[in-house]
């Protein structure tokens, strides 16, 4: 028989948990609100940001703060974001994509059940392309997942949950195999053969013309307001960027995308993943002026945390493979969990999911393990019918380590102040009313499994003082933890854990009596 905790203990956890819910549903209410864009960049009315010389750049091993402005001074309220993300998208475009131009002059088009035309024309140079259509089951309009490439998407699960699959071959719009300065495709077509823009971009630009014509077509068939992307490997890569360019795309989904992708690029080289040269060299995807880089990342004014970032608070579901060190899933992790607090500043912390949590290690396989989470995604930013939060189910194969990256603090931008690091500051004296309780990150790390139970161990960012609670998902319970300060609810099945003087990371074992799914976790300042 498992014991029951003291009625004071007992007392004392049940109130706790009930402040607990109080802000993890005022926390759920914002994320809900946050939803694509009308628009294709929001951005486009701040001022003109004075971009840096490539010569003039210092190196930066850490990752660069994705809060400050280029003037140094660090944004203090959520409403500076939209143009804080445009100096970043600025940033990117300069010297690791190439830039996204606005959209052309004239796009038209057509869509059918079955099929979507694409027409442009631009300072006289047109282009056409087209996109195959599968409609789910049921009565539209239907939203809608763009999928680049056709391979390693789990489209079945799409059209199940109620999108749509679009299929959009990027090869139209930017071709693979050809040199920098004779490129080829729709995109190149309009906007010239020697532009320095990479096909990364290209293929954005292209699934951006796709919705230009949804939105024309009045809605009847497909949705012009409900999009998603996902793609694997190359077209993982290609998603990831669509999804960070265009923000009226409420669902971005990269699967395995690897070096070019999500991968942060000043972790590459220490990863043993695919180089930074070989990359760039294998085919354009990236822009011409990233050739200076591939053996100084370092020197990047900008890194792949803050193109996730770029992505907030939309929804974004990050699928990886640990299995293959040459995708660079540790550096992954790491861009994941960075990009994931600029979500949380922005009070859309459950918007972001990053799961490498699989078994099978074949490249671009449709996965088990991410059925699920894809299902519940399509509901929740697409269809508006689930309320399931974002988690990081982080391999224990390949777990990156933030803090071994960055030497910035995420600010509270709710009431435009940034709180003080506990290393500097003491904490508030109980004479002193304090401040909103913040919010803090969690990841987890898989530990041993047995018949009957299983190990996992919890790395919270963020902060030193925080609370974090675990809710084991029923008909699981906890047996025991170690190195934090734990109480229990009165059935042992939810926990609630406090720092005890040994770090930020505390661990307990799970009886889960036929459930392995890991249990539902949120943490917060204290």
């Amino acid at each position: 028989m498992r014991p029951s905790p003291p009625p004071l203990l007992r007392r004392t956890a049940i109130a706790l948990l009930a402040a607990l819910a109080v802000a993890v549903g005022a926390t759920a209410a914002t994320e809900s609100r946050a939803a694509a864009a009308g628009v294709e960049d929001e951005g486009v009315s701040c001022p003109a940001p004075a971009l840096p010389d490539a010569g003039s750049l210092p190196t930066v091993t850490r990752l660069p703060d994705p809060f400050k402005r280029l003037n140094g001074t660090r944004i203090t309220s959520q409403a500076d974001w939209r143009c804080q993300r445009n100096e970043i998208k600025k940033l990117a475009e300069k010297f690791v994509y190439g830039e996204k131009p606005a959209r052309p002059s004239s796009v038209t088009g057509t869509v059918s059940a079955s099929n979507i035309t694409v027409n442009v024309s631009h300072n006289g140079r047109s282009a056409s392309f087209s996109a195959g259509v599968e409609l789910p089951s049921g009565t539209g309009p239907f939203p809608a997942v763009v999928v680049l490439g056709g391979f390693g998407a789990d489209t079945a699960t799409i059209k199940a949950a109620g999108a749509a699959v679009i299929k959009y071959d990027p090869y139209t719009v930017g071709r693979e195999g050809t040199g920098r300065a004779n490129k080829q495709g729709a995109f190149y077509s309009v906007h010239g053969s020697n532009s320095a823009t990479g096909l990364l971009v290209a293929w954005a630009w292209g699934v951006s013309r796709i919705i230009d014509v949804l939105e024309q077509s009045g809605g009847s068939i497909l949705r012009g307001d409900a999009t998603g992307v996902t793609g694997c490997s190359r077209f993982g890569k290609g998603t990831f960027v669509t999804g960070a360019f265009d923000q009226r795309i409420a669902l971005t989904m990269p699967i395995e995308s690897g070096t070019a992708g999500v991968p942060i690029l000043r972790g590459v080289p220490g990863e043993g993943a695919q180089s930074l040269s070989s990359a760039y060299g294998e085919q354009p995807w990236l822009g011409d002026a990233f050739g200076s880089f591939t053996g100084s990342p370092t020197r990047l004014p900008v890194d792949t945390h803050e193109t996730v970032a770029m992505i907030a608070p939309r929804g974004l579901f990050i699928m990886d493979n640990p299995h293959i060190a040459n995708l660079g899933p540790r550096s992954a992790s790491v861009a994941a969990l960075a990009g994931a607090e600029v979500y949380k500043a922005l009070g859309a912390g459950g918007n972001i999911t990053y799961w490498s949590d699989v078994q099978d290690g074949s490249h671009c396989a449709n996965r088990a393990e991410w059925r699920e989470p894809l299902r519940q995604n399509i509901q929740r930013f697409l269809l508006k019918t689930g309320n399931q939060t974002g988690v990081m189910r982080i391999s224990s194969r390949a777990t990156g380590n933030l803090a071994e990256w960055r030497d910035w603090q995420t600010p509270d931008l709710s009431g435009g102040t940034t709180p003080t690091s506990p290393s500097t500051s003491p904490p508030t004296s109980p004479s002193t009313s304090p401040s909103a309780p913040g919010t803090c990150s969690t990841s987890y790390v898989q530990g041993q499994q047995w018949a009957d139970r299983f190990n996992l161990t919890v790395n919270v960012s963020g902060s030193t003082n925080w609370v974090v609670t675990v809710t084991a998902q029923s008909p699981q319970y906890f047996q025991n933890s170690w190195n934090a300060a734990t109480t229990l609810s009165s059935n042992n099945t939810v926990l609630t854990a406090r720092p005890n003087g040994s770090g930020n990371s505390f661990g307990f074992t799970v009886m889960h009596n036929g459930n392995w799914t890991w249990p539902a976790i949120s943490c917060l300042i204290a």
